[in-house]
């Protein structure tokens, strides 16, 4: 075991900043009480890292953000072509290196973009959710899903190449894109479901064909039933052939604290949270434009619920 010291440090306690030194438990890959660490010190290889009076904080990773602060990431200015060219923009981050020999990864300081992940448009227009019905379409072949991201973006020139497509949604009801599931495994890209109108019978074939997730679970799929359980009934499923994992949005607006105990009951170790954040995240209250496809909308936003203007459907955190 390895206890890491950080010293010259700033973290977050409540909502206020404080210099304070703490110690991790590489073991246990918790924070251990500072009166504990001294007492097992002594028996254990210590690190000490000065932090040079940076902040530290846990490595987060948000599997799905639309964008933030005003930047729309699906949008591109007078080019209708948008997965092309902005999966074009995206240098995907390489693999961090372990600290060694603590097993910690020591990141820079900031955010980074670790690939894309393309969310539509090969949807279920019954379950388009805030997505514009018009651009959303059906893959028959491999080459009309190249055709849409761009060739260019399959291919990696070399071993070490990170390709910038990390995870695509889908719904593995529609076209033939249950047998286009395999090649997007084979390829390394994560291929999850959603915007989906498939029967849990289809959700599971999905997943032995290579899908290995879930798009903000509950929202935007057809609702469990008794008889028809859907893609929820996943849940359920604890020998599905490999990992996999269900993406929550448990913001207090788009599911019920109860829906989220449902989820974390039967699935403790396989649910992830994720933000499904908007342009509008980090702007003031107001009304705002939105350009999805070839149509703009207004979207309301109050605190952290936006909804799609004259309207009580939400457009996302």
């Amino acid at each position: 075991m390895v206890l890491i010291k950080f010293t010259n440090c700033r973290i977050l306690q409540g909502d206020k900043l404080v210099n304070e030194d703490f110690c991790i438990c590489t073991n246990a890959g918790k924070i251990v009480d500072g009166q504990e660490a001294f007492y097992h010190s002594s028996s254990l290889h210590t690190d000490i890292i000065d932090a040079g009076g940076k902040i530290i904080s846990p490595g987060l990773i948000d599997c799905q953000v639309n964008g933030a602060f005003g930047f729309n990431f699906s949008t591109i200015p007078d080019d209708m072509n948008a997965y092309v060219s902005s999966l074009g923009c995206i240098k995907s981050s390489k693999v961090l290196p372990f600290h060694k020999p603590t097993g910690l990864r020591i990141a820079k300081a900031g955010a980074e973009s670790l690939g894309a992940h393309c969310e539509g448009p090969f949807l279920n227009p019954t379950k388009n959710g805030a997505h514009d019905i018009g651009v959303l379409a059906e893959a028959f072949s491999f080459a009309d899903l190249e055709e849409c991201y761009g060739r260019e973006h399959f291919i990696a020139k070399s071993n070490t190449e990170c390709l910038p497509i990390k995870m695509i949604t889908v719904s593995p009801e529609l076209g033939d894109m249950m047998s286009l599931i395999p090649e997007l495994a084979r390829r390394r890209i994560i291929c999850s479901i959603g915007h989906s109108e498939a029967t849990y019978e289809e959700a599971r074939k999905a997943m032995d064909q290579g899908a290995s997730m879930v798009t903000h679970l509950f929202n935007a799929m057809r609702p469990l039933h008794h008889r028809d359980p859907g893609i929820i009934g996943l849940l359920g499923n604890n020998a599905l052939p490999h990992e996999h994992f269900f993406g929550l949005v448990a913001d207090g607006i788009h599911l019920h604290p109860m829906v989220i105990n449902l989820a974390i009951i039967s699935q403790p170790d396989k649910c992830i949270l994720v933000t499904d954040a908007m342009h509008l995240l980090g702007l003031p209250d107001g009304v705002y434009p939105w350009t999805n496809g070839g149509s703009t909308y207004n979207i309301t936003k109050s605190g952290a619920k936006l909804l799609l203007a004259d309207s009580d459907k939400i457009a996302g955190r």
